[in-house]
């Protein structure tokens, strides 16, 4: 919905937030509403077991056709646009050329797990990388993607050598289309996710670089999270905007929902599952096999966060609507699951990518537990739903057990508009669950971020209470039901374990 035309008040801050299946362009009033949104979807593409693509010019052609709707809007409207943030979905690797700004391959994927026995065979030095980079040796994170690329296409070793190659992460790719060449930047968060950053140093590093065997020449500068990230090219968008705010899609989040004090956790459910703890000033390293990130910079001063990765939690209700066609739309999850019993038996793993945290293991496949003949489709998607929750809630267990008390969380993403899924993970959690009044929590992230460095405000805290709660959900399960569900999910958790080191096995 838009402002009134006749409205004075005009300011306004552009968001765009690329993610693993769409790209969006939100604007922004002065007050942080949104008024309006462009998205298109795009393709993934799946070429072997594990292997997930994008296309980089459908990236590319997508963002560039919501920003000129968006800008198209400000301009109707009577929007003064000051500046753009940009947020997008992280690890996801892009390789191109400096000289012709093509990419040399197609984007791999955050989701994708073709370097498994490379990580595999460097898991000696996986506590050496984590005291340096917060992170895991995982496929999961890019430096085994650039390798990859290196490796497999011809020629790309000996230009990345000559300096011909430019690596980025999405944010990078398109602050270098976006500016018409002119950038090759990132910031923080999205360097913090590559494993060739030093979360302690906040620079590349060049032991990492050497790990993974890729050349400095391919990275890009690495900047605060406000900051000056170039301007639209005039010649393309008709005008010359400036990228005032970056950050990954989690940190996005994080930033959005205002966690800006030590403890306060966000839980986002988009694609994947991400819960992310702030854990202040200085960087926090988990026992638990969860991560340490960067969850913003500004102006050179950290804040760190801890986070579990969870690969698949959007995607499963996306497997149920257009892989096994149960769902004609998403929605239609929250009645399904709403006509099953309590205590049901069917327990869905969506180990469809492997599973992360606080597991790492990426020869993991999903499994469903628990059938009988009088199993049904509801059966299924509430299964599906719950697998959501109970993944969660092995985060939360880890956050706990390092030591950092959790006593809500505050959730977004396109999974939480199903208020039956928040109320269960309430239950599964055992604590409350706070959904805000402000659902695009990433871009509304990028949108402070951008606003800050526009002048806006003088400190990041200032956003803090611009976000309230809308819905808060108040556990309400029995105990004891609660206890059996954890058990069934931990055995069947257990037995796709020992079917993941079986098919290991088989395939060495």
């Amino acid at each position: 919905m838009s402002a009134p035309a006749d409205n004075p008040q005009r300011p306004a801050i552009l968001t765009i937030d690329q993610g693993t299946t769409s790209t969006r362009t939100i604007v922004f009033d002065g007050q942080f509403s949104p008024v309006f949104t462009a998205q298109e979807e795009y393709p993934q593409h799946y070429p072997k077991p594990g292997w997930v693509e994008h296309n980089p010019e459908d990236i590319w052609q997508t963002t560039l056709n919501t920003v000129k709707e968006a800008l198209n809007f400000s301009d109707r409207e009577g929007y003064q646009v000051a500046g753009i943030g940009l947020v997008n979905q992280r690890e996801t690797t892009v390789v191109w050329d400096r000289q012709t700004g093509k990419t040399i391959y197609p984007a791999i994927v955050w989701q994708d797990r073709r370097t498994a026995s490379q990580c595999n065979k460097m898991k000696e030095k996986e506590e050496w990388l984590h005291q340096r980079t917060g992170l895991r040796c995982d496929p999961y994170f890019s430096a085994t993607k650039i390798r990859w690329i290196l490796d497999n296409v011809e020629g790309a070793q000996q230009k990345a050598d000559k300096g011909e190659l430019a690596f980025g992460t999405i944010d990078s790719f398109l602050i270098w289309r976006l500016t018409g060449g002119k950038h090759h930047l990132t910031d923080t968060t999205n360097a913090s996710r590559t494993n060739l950053f030093n979360i302690n140093t906040l620079t590349w590093d060049d032991e990492l670089l050497d790990l993974f065997g890729v050349p400095v020449s391919m990275l890009p500068e690495i900047k605060d999270c406000a900051g000056d990230f170039g301007c639209l090219d005039e010649s393309e968008f008709g005008c010359a905007v400036p990228v005032y705010g970056v950050a990954g899609d989690q940190q996005a989040a994080l930033i959005g929902q205002g966690c800006f004090q030590a403890g306060e956790a966000k839980t986002t459910f988009g694609t994947g599952c991400f819960a992310l703890v702030n854990s202040g000033d200085s960087p926090v390293f988990s026992g638990q096999n969860l991560l340490t990130t960067v969850a913003y910079t500004i102006n050179g001063k950290a804040c760190y966060a801890m986070e579990g990765s969870i690969f698949v939690a959007g995607a499963a209700v996306q497997w149920l609507r257009d892989s096994l066609c149960i769902l004609k739309h998403a929605a239609d999850s929250e009645a399904l699951a709403s006509q099953v019993e309590d205590d049901h038996q069917v327990v869905v793993v969506p180990a469809f990518t492997g599973l992360g945290a606080p597991y790492w293991e990426p020869m993991a496949r999903g499994a469903i537990y628990g059938l009988t003949r009088g199993s049904t489709d509801a059966h299924i998607v509430r299964a599906t739903l719950e697998s959501v929750a109970y993944q969660t809630q092995d985060l939360v267990d880890a956050i706990h057990s390092d030591g950092i008390c959790t006593t809500a969380i505050n959730v977004d993403g396109g999974m939480v508009q199903n208020s039956w899924f928040c109320q269960f993970l309430a239950d599964t959690l055992d604590i409350p669950v706070n959904r805000p009044e402000i659902m695009e929590t990433t871009a509304l992230g990028a949108a402070f971020l951008a606003a800050l460095q526009a002048g806006w405000q003088s400190d990041l805290h200032a956003f803090a209470g611009m976000n309230p709660c809308d819905s808060a959900f108040t556990p309400a399960a029995d105990n004891a039901l609660r206890v059996k569900r954890k058990a069934r999910w931990q055995a069947a958790v257990k037995a796709t374990l020992m079917m993941a080191e079986a098919e290991s096995l088989l395939t060495e």
